[in-house]
């Protein structure tokens, strides 16, 4: 019903332009961005998921996550023992914007993202590679109109599938930085009036459309992004995002139970996920400092991850909630000198928790209900702490402190050194155990109430950039980090995911990811 209200009074204002429009110009413009990544240590051979954690061997604990049918399944090994994972990436893109009389503008671009080697289309000799070919895989990556300056204010209209970019993509961005770069975009209206002094952003998308299946399964985001600029190099940011995910959650498909027996064990009672995220923003600089401060609460029914929290697959948690806090703070300071030294100090902090563990009562009672871990969901997140743990964005349920330092050898060169340390904020409470190859087996496993705390320090990252601009147009960037693994990801802690999947290994050798880009736009 929001939807087609929204979008009834986008076409009622598209209808009220005057009908006059023609055709004033084109342009057209692109980008090939190509990057090479080397990590070691790291993934599960071509980067797929293992499991640590068989469910066979942890009787009635709730895993939880898209993995919990077998247990705790990990991308990473954080050992020299298997394969490395090395490939290609690339993404070409292509657009052409027609611009009317009376502000009125189209707009559409295509692109590919391609992994080298796996569209090769000859069977010569050694045959191609088939986990990915698709031979034609452009897409419509953005297509919308626009209409600026509606009944002479500074009101603007799009409406189709666009990138949206809210503030510094700390929670809502197009995925483009560091490696899988696939890029975001959302079919949505969007209605934008802005002066010189504030602007607001009010708009509404859809992520999942399942009509006929469903009559109300839609899953839909909306949100409003209001920014000050009236203070002198300062931005100030306000914003409400809400994200409903109405698709339909039973506990009992297929088995037939009566009404009342549903009642009492309080199965098949999920209401739609409602999440909404409240945030202030703060950015700018003062004299040789710059800034960047961000907190964010969310709250709302988050059943469909109490779905997932089955210990045997019966019935999950239909009163999970969110209710956590998140904040990213950054100071900087540029010193006046040659090299343009500029030195940065920072720290983040995602909500989580983890309440996989049970209690001996809970062990013993079949009727017990699982509580569902929720932690901090980072949306769309385009802000990554690390370029091997928060390779998505979605690294929640802990705090990271950060610094760095940056120069510029020369007016084309720049340099960069960050240090980062990773904590999970709540650990996964394991059974005692012992690790036999992948898997960690515990040394009572019918005593599944019988755990002890994981260690929460996750490691430190150490990483150093160079990035040299050709030219306006052309720039080549390469790249070095290494992850000192901590016992934390040995063993292990719920901090992929946001907060659902598992990031332990099979030993903790470090980790390292070495990467050479080059982007050409025009």
């Amino acid at each position: 019903m929001r939807t087609t209200l929204v979008i009834l009074v986008a076409v009622i204002a598209l209808a009220a332009l005057p009908a006059t429009a023609e055709l004033q110009n084109v342009l057209t413009g692109g980008e090939i961005k190509i990057r090479g990544n080397y990590y070691s240590n790291a993934f599960t051979g071509p980067a797929a998921a293992e499991i640590r954690w068989p469910n066979i061997f942890l009787p009635a604990r709730a895993m939880g996550g898209p993995f919990n049918a077998l247990g705790a399944v990990s991308i990473f090994d954080w050992d020299d023992r298997g394969n490395e994972l090395k490939m290609i990436e690339q993404r070409t893109r292509l657009n052409i914007r027609a611009d009317f009389t009376n502000e009125v503008s189209a707009f559409i671009e295509l692109d590919s993202y391609d992994i080298w080697g796996e569209d090769f289309r000859s069977n010569y000799i050694t045959g191609a590679d088939g986990r990915a070919a698709s031979g034609n895989d452009v897409e419509i990556y953005q297509s919308y109109i626009q209409a600026s300056e509606m009944w002479g204010y500074p009101l603007r209209l799009r409406i189709g599938r666009q990138e949206l970019s809210l503030g510094n993509e700390w929670l809502v961005g197009t995925n483009s930085t560091n490696s899988f770069f696939t890029g975001l975009s959302f079919d949505a209206i969007r209605l934008t009036y802005a002066t010189d002094t504030f602007s607001v952003d009010a708009f509404a998308s859809k992520l999942a459309d399942i009509s006929p299946i469903e009559e109300d399964g839609d899953v839909d985001f909306y949100g409003i992004y209001g920014s000050y600029t009236g203070l002198e190099d300062i931005t100030i940011d306000a914003y409400w995002l809400f994200l409903r995910d109405a698709a339909s959650l039973n506990d009992t498909n297929f088995i037939w139970l009566p009404e009342w027996i549903e009642d009492i064990l309080g199965i098949d009672d999920y209401d739609p996920t409602e999440l909404h995220t409240i945030g202030l923003r703060g950015a700018g600089t003062y004299g040789a400092f710059d800034f960047e401060a961000e907190v964010a609460f969310q709250t709302g029914d988050a059943h469909s991850v109490g779905f997932t929290f089955k210990p045997f697959g019966v019935y999950g948690d239909d009163s999970a909630d969110y209710s956590e806090w998140a904040g990213n703070l950054e100071v900087g300071y540029t010193f006046d000198m040659n090299y343009q030294p500029r030195v940065y100090l920072g720290v983040a902090y995602f909500g989580g928790e983890d309440d996989r563990d049970i209690d001996f009562f809970d062990w013993i009672n079949p009727f017990d209900k699982p509580d569902a871990s929720v932690s901090f969901n980072r949306l769309f997140s385009n802000v990554e702490y690390s370029k091997i743990l928060d390779t998505n964005g979605s690294l929640s349920n802990f705090w990271v402190a950060r610094g760095g330092v940056s120069a510029m050898p020369t007016e084309n060169i720049e340099v960069m050194l960050d240090v980062a340390y990773f904590q999970a904020l709540e650990e996964f409470q394991a059974p005692p155990s012992i690790n036999i190859g992948r898997f960690r087996i515990p040394i009572a496993p019918a005593l599944s109430f019988w755990t002890t705390s994981n260690d929460d320090e996750l490691g430190w990252e150490v990483g150093l950039t160079a990035k040299y601009h050709y030219s306006e147009d052309l720039t080549f960037e390469a790249g070095w980090s290494h992850l000192f693994t901590d016992d934390g990801l040995d063993e292990g802690n719920f901090t992929q995911a946001n907060g659902l999947v598992f990031d332990g290994g099979t030993s903790d050798d470090d980790a390292d990811y070495v990467y050479f880009e080059t982007k050409i736009a025009f």
